[in-house]
């Protein structure tokens, strides 16, 4: 009976560590993790936590689930005067819907005072109007937050979203708008306007790149642990670390490929191994590279060779023998072209051929059609982005969910 005791008291002193109980929690499948917040508040904020949830995705993949498909037609997104008009029957947040959670959003009517789709992240959405009015909508509160009026004008411009890891676990983000040059000028700076969920305010700096350079207008960033990545033109891509407080970016060429050398669809994404990835496609495949790290270098991001860093090809997918592998799917064997990566994954990528979007596997070489509600036919596929929409599936506590902090 001592003994037992003695155990009992054992085993309640580990579980009052948080160091311990973080240890045991990470050899837990997801389904008991999450069945575990119930224990008490202290669990539950231990396991909503931003750094559990961080130290948990290393070890296990991140499960996600995939709402649908936003439409961004880039020709009324930030329109001139003279631009195209939406017509009236067509809306200005399309949501293609893959399940009931996705219908529910999109005939709650939320949608309608968004404006147009931007981009999102971690469930959050950023939307509006081009180039001064912008929304935030939190899936969890399932209420918009409009951005105060940016103090710059930019004609053409492009985006980034980052969502930024707190101690209180509140969540918070950043919104950068960086203004885009059309014309072919010789210029190192590119002029840029952040807001800040912190300080509910937006501040304007310049950043400089040792050789001349411009952003591609009109796209949105890849952000992977805070780091900026956007499309700069003559193949090169921009690299904008916003932490290290340096208002500097790198610039780094983009692979050229063989298969896909002659690309028409270009897409950046994070890898399983917390890599970024970039993925082009032609008429006859598509190639996937990673950058990576040599481990001999010591060189700084803001090297504008990125001489530390190389490409590696890590898939290459030919179009007629993916068709052959699936002979189910040949009455859709279109034109296809690499739509999307998923969050985190390497080993999958979404694929669009014609209106049928298809979910490829690397490892099993297996085509999976993506069912959604939506009218696939009446989309300009030329002009508009097709951006999926995830929810993650890690709980928030209830306590915790305050957006405009």
């Amino acid at each position: 009976m001592k003994y037992e005791r003695k155990a009992h008291d054992s085993v309640h002193a580990a579980l009052a560590s948080d160091d311990i109980l973080c240890e045991i929690l990470l050899r837990l499948p997801e389904k008991s993790v999450f069945k575990l917040i119930l224990v008490s508040k202290k669990w539950l904020h231990l396991i909503c936590s931003n750094s559990f949830r961080s130290s948990y995705h290393s070890r296990w993949r991140e499960n996600v689930h995939l709402l649908g498909f936003f439409v961004c037609n880039f020709l009324y997104l930030g329109r001139p005067r003279d631009g195209f008009r939406r017509p009236p029957w067509e809306p200005a947040l399309p949501l293609l819907s893959t399940c009931k959670e996705g219908d529910d959003l999109k005939f709650s009517g939320i949608l309608k005072q968004l404006g147009y789709f931007i981009d999102s992240s971690n469930g959050l959405l950023l939307c509006g109007r081009h180039p001064m009015t912008y929304y935030v909508w939190n899936p969890i509160t399932k209420q918009p937050y409009q951005l105060p009026q940016p103090q710059q004008f930019y004609r053409s411009l492009c985006m980034a979203f980052v969502i930024e890891d707190s101690h209180d676990n509140a969540i918070c983000y950043k919104v950068i708008r960086a203004k885009c040059v059309c014309k072919p000028v010789d210029v190192n700076t590119v002029s840029i306007e952040t807001f800040s969920s912190k300080t509910s305010t937006w501040k304007q700096s310049t950043l400089t790149c040792s050789s001349s350079f411009a952003l591609c207008p009109r796209t949105v960033a890849t952000v992977i642990k805070g780091v900026v990545h956007w499309f700069a033109v003559q193949r090169n891509l921009a690299i904008y670390d916003p932490y290290l407080g340096l208002r500097r970016i790198s610039l780094i060429k983009l692979p050229a490929g063989e298969l896909s050398y002659d690309y028409e669809e270009s897409v950046l994404g994070e890898s399983s191994d917390g890599l970024l990835q970039y993925g082009q496609s032609s008429t006859l495949g598509i190639e996937i590279w990673v950058l990576e790290k040599e481990q001999s270098s010591n060189s700084s991001i803001y090297k504008s060779t990125h001489s530390g860093e190389r490409w590696i090809l890590r898939h290459k997918l030919n179009f007629r023998a993916m068709w052959k592998q699936n002979p189910t799917f040949t009455e859709h064997s279109k034109e296809s072209q690499i739509l999307s990566f998923l969050p985190r994954n390497s080993e999958s990528v979404f694929i669009r051929s014609g209106s049928n979007i298809f979910l490829y596997d690397f490892e099993s070489k297996r085509l999976e059609v993506v069912h959604y509600q939506g009218r696939g036919s009446s989309i300009s596929w030329d002009s508009s982005k097709i951006v999926p929409y995830f929810r993650p599936t890690w709980p928030c506590s209830s306590y915790v969910n305050d957006l405009t902090v």
